[in-house]
């Protein structure tokens, strides 16, 4: 069977592109760039190969003496089954790796890197890259021989297909390593390892400096450089900070330098705030003087219009060339309140009040508001980075860098548009797992979509796949920023419910009706307290108005019996979660109460407790665990039911991709090109059935008729009665159209129906599909849309007529686990037809499942399939049948890549030769 490394078509895979590279970090934080070879690259890849000590190029050739010319032409020869990337620094290349077709679905691959850049990581990341490219083009596993002494090879193919076995040949001083080339949970875990230690090594200098300078540093003591030197400065930052300014000596009796070049030492952090056709100037100073990361302040970039891109895009090639990384342009700058770094680099009214939220803002008007919300509600912060353009640090940046943090328990986010939103999910979901994420994430409306375009420059990204995308990732979606400050407030402080029961208690009655009003709207279970209990509280306060829960203590209570009552509770095992409700009047004792919370909150350490006190001063928060108090019961609730729905996504069980059989990739991969060479769009009946047939999609058993005899002639075949359907690609609504004709049951029925068709599509003899009638069970429909930044989403809804009527559909992205799949369907309010309703018999839905499973990996393999609609879905008790299906297939765009560890794309100029 013949093959090739090479895509048919070449723009499915950014790396295979010629030209295209990408930035990609090392394991040390120094930035590579890997690209394709070129002709061109002789002369670096003939001195790199000299350079490699007599010990590499045996370990590479098995033989010392190789010849470099051979293998030299061999990389720079281009060809269908052959792939060579080279990963280069500030020009020089520093590491190749090529794949060569086999038979079957594998491609050998080959590597050799610099002696003196071994050990950072190159060679697992030129591996990475050419399992992208060999993924896209349908290979389904890389190989090598490795000489048994090669331990750095051993472990690098280790850490990159962990669990899978070697293989020794005749000779035993080789090893055959097989690494797949589409990841497993194992291997992504590793490589989400790989990732955070290059960005946490990347980001230090940016977010834990031990010097900066501030560069653009006003003799006058006003503008924004020297607003950031007094921030940094009143800030106590435990680092050296120095300011730059030709045209000064000193400046608030520190020394100035006219450049960051001059600076005695070498500098991690520079702050950049000079017009910004200087700024591609500053940077490359600042890559001379080998400092680490920068934040460009400065305004007048790609967010003004595409005049003003080139600015930024040479800015950003400076910083990559000098292994700089840049929060900015057009930003407010960054904070982090660790007490070892102490650095308020913002040019913000005020300081925030240290604690263990983190913040990452593209608006930088957002970034203050809710900085200054946070220190008016009682949230401290950890971390803030105001991302402004993003031309280089982004969101995922940070994700990986907070992972780690041990000042950060939470993260919030305020998104306008993804970069890469498929990686985002990616790590958000990893991040997820130990510390919860609330975003809140502008243009939902027209006009706020309207706003973010032109304020980003660039467009929103559709709703439903942002909420599908924050669901499997586990993170909280925040309509407002006052809601998203209001649950930061407890899930920085407080421990995870363990489940979703909450009680109600206090000395408010009608506070505790709002409260278990809200509880029920949030999704939580104002359960009926035990007879045990609610004697208990009889027996301590006898005169109560309601012990069942809530619990009124009456308006008088006193502050002892609040805290008997709260003890009461938490003891009981019966509530996960409390909330304590205090009004203040004249007749009782609010201090004393909210002493008695707080002492009795100290006694129950596992128990999430929310407080609202109304009609009286109280703090912000309360005793040693710092409990929140708000001012509405809703509130409370609220951020009480986002922390009860963040603990249930985090007790389920992750799910994982399972093995699909009889899946003929090879086949598939034929029919799709085939089929785009014949022109993109709605796909004929034959092209769909063959593509669903080669991924095990069950369809209803369906011929064609291109005449009246021949629909006759089907149909006695068949077997009466028959259902008659036009297939005119892309027709929708084809019943409304008079394109379905049901029930036909005999031939004259038959000779009708196709004339009746043929007349509502106004063509003489059309091609008709014919099929028997089906079981009558639940109909659903299951389908695949894609969206070129955020990939494709499954969906799963109530089908037939009903979809579009009713709205009945649930939604994810790939990829999908068998988790996935098995949650879908029961998010579905007609969820209970699919088990027994009412009497009727439960359908299959381990077979749903199967068929969720199995469209997902259609639409992972091939993001050419742009539109599919499988609908109806028939399920029955013993199965699932899609009894129509369309296809539109256009050509693969340029689309990220979730695991392939790269910075921000920046196109790449072929070299002149």
């Amino acid at each position: 069977m013949s093959a090739s490394l090479v895509p048919a078509d070449p723009r499915r895979s950014t790396v295979s592109d010629l030209e295209v590279g990408v930035d990609a970090l090392l394991m040390d934080g120094r930035i590579v760039h890997v690209r394709p070879v070129f002709e061109g690259d002789r002369e670096a890849l003939s001195a790199l190969y000299t350079r490699a000590s007599p010990r590499s190029r045996y370990l590479r050739f098995f033989s010392a003496g190789v010849s470099v010319d051979r293998e030299v032409q061999r990389l720079v020869t281009p060809g269908d089954d052959h792939v060579a990337l080279v990963a280069e620094h500030d020009g020089l290349a520093v590491g190749v790796a090529s794949s060569e077709m086999l038979s079957g679905a594998q491609a050998e691959i080959a590597i050799l890197v610099d002696d003196d850049w071994q050990g950072e990581g190159i060679g697992s990341l030129l591996i990475e890259h050419l399992a992208a490219v060999a993924r896209r083009a349908g290979i389904q596993e890389l190989v090598g021989d490795v000489l048994a002494s090669n331990v750095t090879m051993l472990r690098t193919s280790a850490s990159l297909a962990p669990g899978i076995a070697r293989q020794h040949g005749e000779d035993p001083s080789v090893v055959r390593i097989h690494i797949p080339t589409q990841p497993d949970e194992r291997a992504l875990a590793a490589a989400g390892v790989r990732d955070r230690t290059a960005e946490h090594n990347s980001l230090r200098p940016l977010l834990a400096p031990t010097s900066l300078a501030v560069i653009g540093v006003s003799r006058s003591r006003s503008g924004v450089g020297y607003e950031i030197l007094h921030g940094v400065l009143a800030g106590g930052f435990t680092g050296r900070t120095y300011p730059v300014n030709p045209h000064a000596k000193t400046i608030d009796g520190l020394d100035c330098y006219p450049s960051v070049g001059a600076i005695p030492e070498r500098v991690d952090l520079a702050i950049v705030a000079v017009p910004a056709s200087s700024v591609p100037q500053i940077i490359e100073e600042c890559g001379a003087a080998h400092v680490g990361a920068a934040v460009v302040l400065s305004a007048g970039f790609g967010e003004t219009g595409p005049s003003d891109a080139p600015t930024e895009s040479r800015l950003l090639a400076s910083a990559r060339r000098h292994d700089i990384r840049v929060v900015g342009p057009n930003c407010i700058g960054l904070i982090n309140t660790d007490p070892f770094v102490r650095l308020n680099a913002t040019f913000g009214p005020d300081a925030p009040t240290p604690g263990h939220l983190a913040v990452a803002t593209q608006s930088g008007a957002v970034g203050v508001a809710i900085l200054d919300s946070a220190e008016r509600s009682g949230v401290g912060i950890s971390t803030f980075v105001s991302l402004g353009n993003k031309v280089d640090v982004s969101t995922n940046d940070l994700l990986s860098y907070w992972y780690d943090d041990l000042s950060t328990q939470a993260v919030a986010l305020y998104v306008e548009s993804f970069g890469n939103p498929r990686r985002f999910t990616w790590l958000a979901r990893a991040l997820s797992t130990r510390k919860p994420i609330l975003a809140v994430k502008s243009g939902r409306s027209t006009a706020g979509r309207r706003a973010g375009t032109s304020h980003t420059a660039a467009a929103a990204a559709p709703d439903v796949a942002v909420d599908t995308l924050f669901r499997q990732a586990g993170v909280l979606r925040m309509d407002t920023l006052g809601e998203l400050l209001d649950a930061a407030r407890l899930l920085t402080e407080q421990p995870l419910p363990a489940g979703d029961r909450v009680a109600i208690v206090g000395n408010a009655g009608g506070l505790n009706v709002l409260a278990a009003d809200a509880a029920e709207a949030a999704g939580l279970q104002v359960v009926e307290l035990s007879a045990a209990l609610q004697q208990q509280f009889a027996d301590f306060a006898p005169h109560l108005a309601g012990v069942s829960n809530p619990v009124d203590l009456g308006a008088d209570a006193s502050p002892v019996t609040i805290g008997r009552a709260i003890c009461a509770l938490g003891s009981s095992g019966q509530a996960d979660a409390l909330v304590v409700t205090l009004v203040a009047t004249r007749t009782n004792d609010l201090p004393g109460a909210l002493a008695a919370l707080a002492e009795a909150a100290d006694d129950q350490p596992h128990l999430p407790i929310v407080a609202v006190v109304v009609g009286g001063d109280s703090p912000l928060k309360l005793g040693r665990r710092n409990l929140p108090v708000y001012e509405l019961p809703e509130d409370a609730v609220r951020s009480l039911g986002h922390a009860c729905r963040y603990a249930r996504w985090r007790r389920q069980p992750a799910g994982g991709q399972p093995v699909i059989p009889g899946v003929d990739r090879r086949a598939a991969q034929r029919i799709v090109a085939a089929a785009l060479a014949d022109g993109a769009g709605w796909q004929p009946v034959a092209v769909t059935h063959a593509l669903m047939a080669c991924y095990g999609i069950p369809l209803l058993e369906t011929r064609l008729a291109t005449s009246v005899e021949s629909a006759e002639e089907t149909a006695r075949d068949l077997g009466f009665p028959i259902v008659m359907k036009a297939t005119r690609p892309g027709l929708v609504h084809k019943g409304e159209l008079g394109g379905v004709q049901l029930g036909l049951s005999n031939e004259s029925a038959v000779r009708q129906a196709y004339l009746a068709i043929a007349g509502s599509l106004d063509e003489a003899e059309p091609t008709l599909a014919l099929q028997p009638v089906v079981q009558t069970g639940v109909e659903l429909v299951v389908g695949v849309a894609h969206d070129a930044l955020f990939g494709s989403l499954v969906m799963v809804g109530l089908g037939g007529v009903h979809t579009d009527l009713l709205g009945d559909r649930s939604f994810r992205s790939l990829p999908m686990t068998d988790r996935d799949a098995a949650t879908m369907w029961r998010e579905l309010r007609a969820a209970p037809l699919l088990t027994g309703y009412r009497g009727t018999p439960a359908m299959d839905t381990d077979a749903l499942e199967q068929l969720l499973l199995r469209v997902a990996e259609l639409a992972e393999d091939f993001p050419e399939v742009s539109e599919l609609d499988l609908n109806p879905v028939v399920a029955v008790p013993d199965g699932v049948t899609a009894l129509d299906v369309k296809l539109k297939l256009r050509p693969a765009e340029d689309e990220p890549d979730p695991y392939l560890r790269s910075l921000a794309i920046r196109r790449a100029h072929r070299p002149k030769h």
